[in-house]
This record gives structure tokens, C-alpha cells and sequence, in this order.
């Protein structure tokens, strides 16, 4: 479908007699999606539950008929179970170091071990430093400015991070947001003049 709406801005720019390779900028937005002290606009519950694996053929089945389709998918309630496991990733945690107070709320209820309150140093320094060992060391980890009472920074792993946004519900000072990014991909219709042949 992307192909479908590059082709379709690359026609309208040549019938424009624009470079067909010039593309509006591309952009993300975040807002805020709390609505109260402890209220947000979106399903916010962690589940440790495992991803479930797909049913798949059995291999002396797949091996008599070789056209045979080999992954079965999910009835209805596996996949109503399934569904319930997603984390809104399109939400994002925002953190503001002038608000916090280091009280560690959000580090105790953090329930994957992404957040860390320690003193500044080099990357390869903080990384032994985590509260969890960080596994992908091709992810960069988040580092805020230095934080108000004590000039430690706040780290966040985030290849760890599930955004639950339970950091942001436990802060008392709102120093943790959840904000939902959007995404401003341009197609042919965002286009100023429309087409004339």
C-alpha cells in the first residue's frame, strides 16, 4: 500500500512538473493523555502473561500435502486473549527531570526493571549501573538532565520498557507522561493544488 501512495505522489508531482522525487516533510506529535490525577485516556494494565504461539500444521501433515497451510491462527477467544496483551505503543513516556523529586516511586513499580536513578557517567559506565542488565547494547538508553536535589540522572532502557505507564500513575509530581504519538505520514491528497491534466 506505502508503493501505492508514493506512485500516487510521484504521478501528481509529474503532472504538477515537480521533482518526482520531492516529498512533504514527514512529522510526529505527542500529547498528553492524562486525564486526571490517577485517570488516562487509554488501558494502562500490565499482564506478565506469554505471548501465545500460533497453532501450526503438524510436520507429517505438512509433508503429505506440500500446499497445505501451515499455521492455523487463533479461534476467536485465543485471539480475544491475545488482544488483551497489547501495551499501546503508540504511547510514549516523557520525562520531565525538573519535576521530580527522586522519591523511586516509579522505579518500585516499574514491572520490567527499565528505570534506574543514578550519578551521570559515560554510556558504557551507566550500563553497569542498571537496575536491570540491558540486553541490547545497539539500543541507546535514555539519560535525562540532571535531576533537582541531587544532579543524578534518570536512565531508561528503553528496548526494556513496555509502556505500561505505571511510572506515570505512581508519580506524585507528574514528572512521568504518557503521550500518544502520531504519526504525520504525507500522501497525494495532502498535496496544495490538486492534479489538472
Amino acid at each position: 500500500m506505502e508503493h501505492g501512495h508514493q506512485a500516487a505522489i510521484s504521478i501528481h508531482k509529474h503532472c504538477r512538473g515537480e521533482p518526482v522525487t520531492a516529498r512533504m516533510p514527514r512529522g510526529v506529535t505527542l500529547s498528553s493523555r492524562k486525564m486526571g490525577m490517577h485517570e488516562w485516556s487509554y488501558k494502562n494494565e500490565y499482564s506478565a502473561v506469554e505471548r501465545r504461539l500460533v497453532p501450526h500444521v503438524g510436520l507429517i501433515e505438512r509433508f503429505k500435502k506440500i500446499n497445505v497451510e501451515v499455521e492455523l491462527g487463533f479461534t476467536a477467544e485465543q485471539a480475544a486473549l491475545e488482544v488483551q496483551r497489547c501495551l499501546n505503543c503508540d504511547m510514549q513516556t516523557v520525562f520531565a527531570a525538573k519535576l521530580c523529586i527522586e522519591c523511586d516511586a516509579c522505579i518500585d513499580i516499574c514491572p520490567v526493571d527499565c528505570l534506574t536513578i543514578a550519578p551521570n557517567g559515560p554510556e558504557a559506565d551507566l550500563r553497569l549501573r542498571l537496575k536491570a542488565p540491558a540486553a541490547n547494547p545497539q539500543q541507546a538508553l535514555y539519560v535525562s538532565a540532571g535531576l533537582p536535589q541531587t544532579g543524578r540522572v534518570m536512565v531508561k532502557d528503553e528496548d526494556v520498557c513496555v509502556h505500561c505507564g505505571l511510572c506515570a500513575e505512581r508519580c506524585p509530581t507528574a514528572a512521568w507522561d504518557m503521550q500518544k504519538s502520531t504519526i504525520k505520514i504525507p500522501y497525494a491528497e495532502d498535496e496544495s493544488e490538486p492534479c489538472r491534466i
